[in-house]
């Protein structure tokens, strides 16, 4: 039988046709195996330290470090794009503290049908309320070993091949623990501060944070009526870390 050109040309569209509708739905149907992009893997090692003492709570003079964790931390985590994150918290004597909660997997193993989105928000969601668990514990070790809960998360997070890892610290920095009071220290000039941090080093050592970025949240807010304080305060923190311990500090989490 004879067959025209345009019966073939009608017959090749008819079967083009079904062919577009044949694909998508094949794409549905394999639940996504070759369909769906993966999401890029999550490599950053992050920290987070969270205040205990009592400088932190919800009163008129403190600086309620539970409302500055649940406004920042979500945001940080998405943000340097961790892909684990441990913790360490501020009490009395950090390095000792039994506070600190286990390392969260932010981009946890998963196959082609895994919905990587879905997972790694739930993921954010552990590490939240893990963070919230440690606070609670630091709040029964009244203190403020800042420094020692920095070396703490050093030691934690490492400096691997993840690239550099990200530490947000959630406190006002007033260091006060036993041996150590900073509000009884002269922090007004360069010289004085250097002697300061001279002492710190000293009796502790250097916390392990070489080429890490220091997140600060609530830095200096004890401070907030005292401006020119404040300022020393910071300079204070900013020598000790970037100076000293050659961390490189970013205030853009500041609250």
């Amino acid at each position: 039988m004879h067959h025209s050109a345009r019966t073939g040309h009608r017959s090749t569209v008819r079967a083009a046709r079904r062919f577009a509708v044949v694909v998508p739905l094949a794409c549905a149907l394999a639940a996504l195996v070759s369909c769906t992009k993966q999401e890029e893997a999550l490599t950053t090692p992050c920290g987070v330290v969270v205040d205990g003492s009592g400088s932190a709570a919800a009163v008129e003079q403190g600086f309620d470090s539970e409302a500055k964790l649940k406004d920042s931390l979500i945001e940080f985590l998405t943000d340097q794009k961790c892909g684990t994150v441990d913790f360490a918290p501020i009490t009395r004597s950090s390095r000792n503290s039994s506070c600190r909660q286990g390392q969260v997997d932010l981009d946890p193993p998963h196959d082609a049908n895994t919905d990587q989105k879905v997972q790694r928000a739930n993921a954010r969601q552990e590490a939240a309320g893990a963070a919230l668990a440690e606070l609670k514990c630091a709040r029964t070790q009244n203190g403020s070993d800042v420094w020692g809960a920095l070396a703490r998360i050093g030691e934690a997070v490492g400096n691997d091949d993840g690239g550099t890892p990200k530490l947000l610290v959630v406190s006002d920095f007033a260091q006060t623990d036993p041996e150590f009071r900073i509000s009884r220290q002269n922090l007004g000039t360069e010289a004085s501060r250097a002697k300061v941090i001279d002492s710190l080093v000293k009796n502790r050592g250097l916390p392990g944070i070489e080429g890490m970025d220091v997140f600060p949240v609530g830095l200096g807010m004890q401070y907030k009526a005292k401006p020119s304080r404040a300022d020393d305060f910071e300079a204070f923190w900013v020598q000790a870390l970037e100076g000293r311990a050659k961390a490189h500090v970013d205030t853009r989490y500041k609250r």
